[in-house]
């Protein structure tokens, strides 16, 4: 339980970081690129905690799985990017094949 709570908040804060590139102007806004690169380091941070006992793969499946859909849906909701089916069904298999890896993962536990 805990280290799922530390993976959602791995997530969460490294969505939060992809999310916010747009407003580092290419790196040219000091602050917001500190805000991003303080993310990707505490993410990367909790992930590295979790794969002490969550086996890596699954871990990083999720993590970059789940990150990429949710930065996907974000940037459809609010930063005015387009939404085709082909990008919907790409987001569909990629939460088909984390959810494949996990299922994988535990029949083996």
């Amino acid at each position: 339980m805990y280290a799922a709570l530390l993976l959602l908040s791995a997530i969460g804060i490294e969505v939060g970081a992809t999310a916010s590139l747009p407003r580092t102007r290419g790196f040219h806004d000091p602050t917001w690129s500190l805000a991003v690169v303080t993310g990707y380091a505490v993410s990367i941070w909790l992930l590295s905690i979790v794969v002490r006992t969550v086996p890596v793969s699954i871990a990083y499946a999720v993590w970059s799985g789940v990150g990429t859909a949710a930065v996907a849906v974000i940037s459809y909701l609010w930063l005015g990017e387009s939404m085709t089916w082909v990008k919907a069904l790409s987001l569909a298999l990629i939460v088909v094949g984390v959810v494949g890896l996990n299922l994988a993962g535990s029949a083996h536990a």
